[in-house]
């Protein structure tokens, strides 16, 4: 077994955990935990294939992710375990499917070592490995702000590098940087009740397989309050404005790659990408949690402020 390697931590004293984000991270099993002003906000996890984060909570401490397959009692529909909650992956790298893992041999995410923990960061090295061989490496940082009293915000900043060869993003509509919200937040369910809304004025099914800065989820949270779940794709990024892969039963994803599903081409290589080996490619992406509606969230004018930072 590899050993992992894990920093000194700086851990906040009680008085200043009151206020803002603290992180603190633990080896066995490796998670990293987040809390805000003094409360559980998220974790990220590396129990899967995938490291992902759960939970996503928003001011009001209503959970506005999904909780199945990480917890049960919840008449959670079982469908797509893969979908956990808070994650980035992608369904064809070198032909390995990191997404479904339903091609491919034993394609996984591994967690080689936790960077640098700050107040309100930290960053993870991870390899992307499938068939004997290590596809990709990465370097990501998970930044958090506390916008106002109601509204958050995740910064992520992903660097992928190929590693022991080229590496091909293979077009596929099954990726790439996504969330799956809570079952009031959909659109479809015994209790959904949520909208979909995009940056162009978009709404609900039209905003499937289309090019946008950023798309939400709104609806009522499980306390039966308001609440906004977004997604911000940043200018820098490939192929900016993204597509997204944004559907009724409650899956949110950005995905530069997979332009002959999204407009329906019948060429399956129109949104491949090569990286050659060493080479890097840098995507940025933020997640807005709103305790509010729609309105409230003001979602234009903070995309452009996530915008202007490089």
């Amino acid at each position: 077994m590899k050993r992992l390697i894990f920093p000194l931590l700086l851990l906040a004293s009680p008085a200043f955990a009151e206020e803002g984000f603290t992180i603190k991270g633990a080896s066995d099993p490796i998670a990293i935990h987040v809390d805000l002003d003094g409360k559980p906000y998220t974790v990220f996890r590396t129990d899967s294939r995938v490291p992902y984060c759960h939970p996503l909570t928003s001011a009001s401490g209503a959970v506005l992710s999904r909780r199945w397959p990480m917890e049960n009692g919840f008449k959670e529909d079982q469908d797509h375990p893969h979908h956990r909650s808070f994650w980035l992956s992608h369904g064809n790298v070198n032909g390995q499917d990191f997404w479904a893992w339903q091609f491919g041999k034993d394609p996984k995410i591994e967690i080689k070592k936790v960077g640098e923990i700050a107040k309100d960061s930290f960053t993870v090295e991870l390899a992307w490995t499938g068939g004997g061989q290590t596809h990709l490496t990465e370097t990501r940082t998970y930044a958090f702000k506390k916008i106002d009293p109601k509204t958050t915000r995740i910064d992520v900043t992903s660097k992928l590098t190929a590693a022991d060869g080229d590496a091909t993003f293979g077009d596929t509509k099954e990726g790439f940087f996504a969330i799956r919200v809570d079952r009031t937040l959909r659109q479809k369910g015994p209790v959904a009740k949520g909208t979909i809304a995009d940056s162009e004025g978009r709404k609900d099914g039209a905003t499937w397989g289309k090019r946008s800065n950023w798309v939400a989820f709104a609806g009522p949270d499980e306390k039966g309050e308001p609440a906004v779940i977004a997604v911000f794709d940043h200018p820098s990024n490939l192929r900016h404005p993204t597509w997204w892969h944004a559907r009724d039963y409650g899956l949110l994803a950005a995905n530069p790659f997979g332009i002959h599903d999204f407009e329906a081409k019948k060429d399956k290589t129109l949104g491949n990408h090569v990286l050659k080996k060493g080479e890097s490619l840098v995507f940025r992406y933020g997640v807005v949690l709103h305790h509010g509606s729609l309105e409230s969230a003001a979602l234009a004018g903070r995309w452009n402020e996530f915008s202007e930072n490089p």
